[in-house]
């Protein structure tokens, strides 16, 4: 293999562990003080994060970024892809968005897509001694194949080794691994260097005879089988976990219930896993065609089309049930595109979310927004606070097309570090909104809105410690089942002696 230094992770599924298995190979690497990053050549996902340069990539590879101890950066993410319809997306291409394009055109589109994925590998190879790919979906899509630049067709272009994970909690992991490979070609096939099963649980010799044949089959080594982690939580590239992964025993004796409604184009989902892992929160998604329970906290989450969702919720009669809600003395809390749908109007004249036209907001706060084709991206620190409590820190980011404008916004939430407002209170302070995402990762910033929602006693929850816990011991997991001399060999191809026993310490940069 010529890219020694890259390794890439292919899985047979959406949702194998692609993501996970990354972050924990870039956590050990980091751990032993070896330089490395991460890179996902395409990404198809509606969370997102923004870079301290101004430009959008996938949450995933933030989180991968994290593991690594470094800022997120667009060269991890060259080229992402944002659902804004069943059969088109918003295409970004080195963190910023350049078109709304259908699925049939991007096919076309992929070649000069490719130009942008090989100069930020490059670059990547050029500052870090190591680059661990993520892979998307599956190699095995045959519809997809042609002029691939997610899996084999990144590979085979820049000549690097493949392992390949499958999810064998689904079921069907051996059909799923030799199926997947069978639908590869030769050269494919020969650059599988091994697979990984992941979230195992039972008894590890009543799969040793499967295992065997698996090799024995294929002609690739099985290089480790990950245990199924109860409690774990990384940061989803997409898909909503509902789960809510904590130990009874942590719960706090007083809860507070938080609802958020899962709209059909609903993004950055991720802004709620701080509340949903917090000991005195009981969060609820609610989907299509259930009724929204009684709640303390309803919160409207960003959507990627924004008067598309809001008409969606109207049909579900959610808007009577928020009016209801708020009558009883509920608190609501909207976030970048709730936010824009608690005002009285969304004016998307140029057609940047889809058909051009005007909606009528809820019309809870007095404000208006129109869509524009430049879209706001920045990372951001400043002050949160409710009228009446003390301000406390905040750090976030914006993505959003919409600007606001109004007598609501008179009364903000937030006050950024450039002297620049943000958000809005209602003047009876129950309803509240914001364009910051990540706001909920601050500790301070929770206790104000659970206290704000009703709950005088907050259990002690620290999101950011919890998440450090969590790549850690994922790390651990790693280095104890998976074969990690094999890794190292991958990766060092041209000196396959070096195992990770050589290795002098490096700083990442």
């Amino acid at each position: 293999m010529k890219s020694t230094g890259t390794l890439m992770v292919q899985g047979t599924t959406s949702d194998a562990g692609k993501s996970t298995l990354v972050a924990g190979l870039c956590r050990v690497l980091w751990r032993q003080g070896l330089s490395v990053a991460p890179f996902k050549p395409q990404n198809m996902a509606l969370n997102s994060a923004v870079t301290a340069d101004g430009g959008e990539i996938g949450r995933a590879q933030a989180v991968q970024a994290y593991a690594c101890g470094l800022a997120p950066h667009i060269d991890m993410n060259p080229v992402l892809l944002k659902p804004n319809s069943d059969t088109g997306a918003q295409v970004i291409i080195h963190g910023k968005p350049l078109i709304n394009m259908e699925a049939t055109v991007y096919h076309d589109y992929k070649q000069l897509a490719w130009k942008a994925v090989e100069v930020s590998h490059q670059r990547l190879r050029g500052i870090y001694r190591y680059v661990i790919v993520e892979g998307a979906g599956s190699p095995a899509e045959i519809n997809l194949r042609e002029n691939d630049i997610a899996n084999m067709g990144f590979a085979e272009r820049e000549d690097c080794p493949v392992i390949i994970i499958a999810d064998i909690d689904k079921g069907g992991v051996f059909a799923h691994l030799v199926g997947t490979l069978a639908l590869l070609s030769e050269t494919e096939q020969a650059r599988v260097k091994g697979f990984v099963i992941n979230r195992f649980r039972g008894d590890i010799t009543l799969l040793e005879s499967g295992l065997d044949w698996l090799e024995e089959y294929s002609g690739k080594p099985v290089l480790g089988v990950l245990p199924y982690l109860h409690g774990f939580h990384l940061e989803a590239e997409d898909a909503i976990c509902a789960d809510q992964p904590i130990n009874p025993s942590d719960v706090a004796a007083q809860v507070l219930r938080v609802i958020v409604p899962v709209l059909p184009h609903i993004s950055n989902h991720t802004d709620f896993d701080p509340l949903r892992l917090h000991p005195s929160v009981e969060l609820i998604y609610v989907g299509p065609d259930q009724v929204i329970p009684a709640a303390d906290l309803i919160i409207i989450p960003g959507s990627k089309s924004v008067r598309h969702d809001l008409e969606w919720l109207r049909v579900q009669g959610w808007d009577k049930a928020m009016t209801k809600h708020l009558r009883y003395g509920g608190k609501l809390l909207g976030i970048c595109g709730g936010f824009q749908m608690l005002g009285h109007e969304i004016d998307d004249s140029d057609a940047i979310e889809g058909e051009a036209g005007c909606s009528q907001g809820l019309g809870l706060l007095a404000m208006n927004t129109r869509l524009y084709a430049k879209k706001h991206l920045t990372t951001q620190t400043g002050t949160f606070c409710f009228q009446g409590s003390e301000p406390v820190a905040v750090q976030g980011y914006e993505i959003h097309c919409g600007v606001s404008s109004g007598e609501a916004l008179c009364l903000p939430l937030i006050h950024f570090s450039d002297g620049t407002p943000d958000g809005a209170l209602s003047i009876d302070g129950n309803i509240a909104g914001t364009y910051l995402h990540g706001l909920f990762e601050s500790g301070a910033v929770v206790d104000q809105v659970l206290q704000w929602a009703g709950l005088s006693n907050i259990a002690a929850f620290d999101y950011q410690q919890r998440r450090d816990q969590d790549l850690d011991r994922l790390a651990d997991t790693l280095e104890q089942h998976l074969d990690m001399d094999a890794i190292f060999g991958l990766l060092n191809a041209d000196n396959p002696r070096m195992n990770k026993n050589n290795y002098k310490r490096e700083d990442n940069t």
